[in-house]
């Protein structure tokens, strides 16, 4: 099985999350597939939330309960924090990336940056 050592050697040798990420997305794609509707979020790759130059770029979904990572790529600190019911509120240092779960419940969940006011995203769960 060369495509799984393959796969098993990139995970090992990987030192940063991205590469994990599209390593193991490689060597799980068909169980991802497969097995989705019985599996929450741990065959699946991770979401990501990019803030460049002050705007948000949001995958067009995320599944319940799902790790979503925020990568703050400007040089000051943005939250990305539903604007009602407390469903989740990350704050993400500038140039770090930050990680925080997303509601269980499918729908789509808007959000603001507490810090500046003309920031806004939604982030669709289903």
């Amino acid at each position: 099985m060369p495509m799984t050592s393959a796969a098993m050697s990139s995970m090992a040798g990987s030192s940063t999350p991205m590469s994990s990420m599209a390593a193991s997305s490689a060597a799980g794609s068909s169980a991802a597939g497969s097995s989705m509707a019985g599996s929450s979020t741990a065959a699946q790759p991770a979401a990501m939330i990019h803030i460049d130059k002050f705007k948000y770029a949001v995958p067009a979904s995320v599944s319940p309960g799902a790790k979503v990572s925020v990568m703050n790529m400007d040089g000051e600190a943005h939250t990305v924090t539903a604007d009602s019911g407390g469903g989740f509120d990350d704050k993400a240092t500038a140039g770090a990336v930050t990680t925080f779960t997303a509601p269980s419940k499918p729908g789509s969940y808007p959000f603001h940056c507490t810090y500046h006011s003309n920031m806004h995203g939604v982030l669709v769960v289903k």
